[in-house]
C-alpha cells in the first residue's frame, strides 16, 4: 500500500473553514512523493426540518470562538437572518462528488466555493439550488451535475467514504491520516502553525526511510 496523507473534512464543516490556510501550507511543504486524498466525513444526514434555534446558536458560538482562536477566519453572521438553516451536510458533500465526476481537480474548487458561499456570503449550501449555482459559477456541465447530485451512484460513493474515514480512526472534521506501511497514523495538527503536522509526518517517513 503506498504513503498517503488522508484529508477526512466536510465542506460545511467550520473548523475545517478555520483550518484552510494551514492546510494549504501543509499541502505545498509536503515532499512531492506523498499523495494526498481527501476524505468526505459526512456531518450532517440530510434533513428538510428547520435547524432548532438552540442549535444554531449553539453554531454561532462555535463560529465566535473560531475567530477569537483561529485570529484572520471569517465569518458572515447575516447567513442566520437571511437563510432558513438546515442541519443537513450531505448534499454539500455530495456537490464535491458530482463536481470531482466532471474532473478531479474540480472538486478542491467546489469545496472552496462551498465554504465562501456558506461563511461569506450567506448562501446556504444544504439547498440544492445553492450548490447548482455554485456549480454554474465553476462552469460544470449543469445537466450532468445535476443528474449526478442525488444520484444513487454518488450516494453509494458518499457513504463509502463516510464508512472509509470510520475505518482510519479519524476523530472529528478536519483529521489529517498519515497511511504507511499498512497503518493509519493520526497526525496532530495546529490551526496557527503547519509544522506541528509537518514534523511528525518527516519522523514517520525517517522512521520507515531507517527501516523501523
Amino acid at each position: 500500500m503506498p504513503t498517503i496523507l488522508y484529508y477526512v473534512h466536510d465542506p460545511m464543516c467550520s473548523w475545517c473553514w478555520a483550518f484552510r490556510s494551514v492546510w494549504q501550507e501543509i499541502r505545498e511543504s509536503l515532499p512531492e512523493s506523498i499523495p494526498i486524498q481527501y476524505v468526505l466525513g459526512g456531518l450532517a444526514p440530510d434533513t428538510n426540518k428547520p435547524m432548532p434555534f438552540e442549535l444554531q446558536q449553539k453554531i454561532q458560538g462555535i463560529w465566535r470562538t473560531i475567530k477569537e482562536q483561529v485570529p484572520g477566519t471569517e465569518f458572515n453572521f447575516d447567513f442566520w437572518a437571511q437563510c432558513q438553516p438546515r442541519r443537513s451536510t450531505y448534499p454539500a458533500c455530495r456537490a464535491v462528488i458530482a463536481a470531482t465526476k466532471q474532473e478531479a481537480s474540480f472538486g478542491e474548487t467546489m469545496i472552496l466555493l462551498i465554504q465562501q458561499a456558506y461563511y461569506l456570503q450567506a448562501r446556504n449550501p444544504s439547498d440544492d439550488s445553492t450548490l447548482m449555482e455554485l456549480a454554474m459559477e465553476l462552469g460544470l456541465d449543469q445537466q450532468c451535475f445535476i443528474a449526478d447530485l442525488n444520484s444513487a451512484a454518488t450516494q453509494e460513493e458518499l457513504f463509502r467514504q463516510i464508512q472509509f474515514a470510520r475505518q482510519t480512526g479519524a476523530q472529528g472534521f478536519p483529521s489529517l491520516i498519515f497511511h504507511q506501511a499498512e497503518r493509519y497514523h493520526p497526525i496532530h495538527f495546529s490551526y496557527q502553525d503547519a509544522s506541528i503536522a509537518l514534523i511528525q509526518i518527516k519522523e514517520l517517513l525517517d522512521v520507515r526511510q531507517a527501516g523501523g
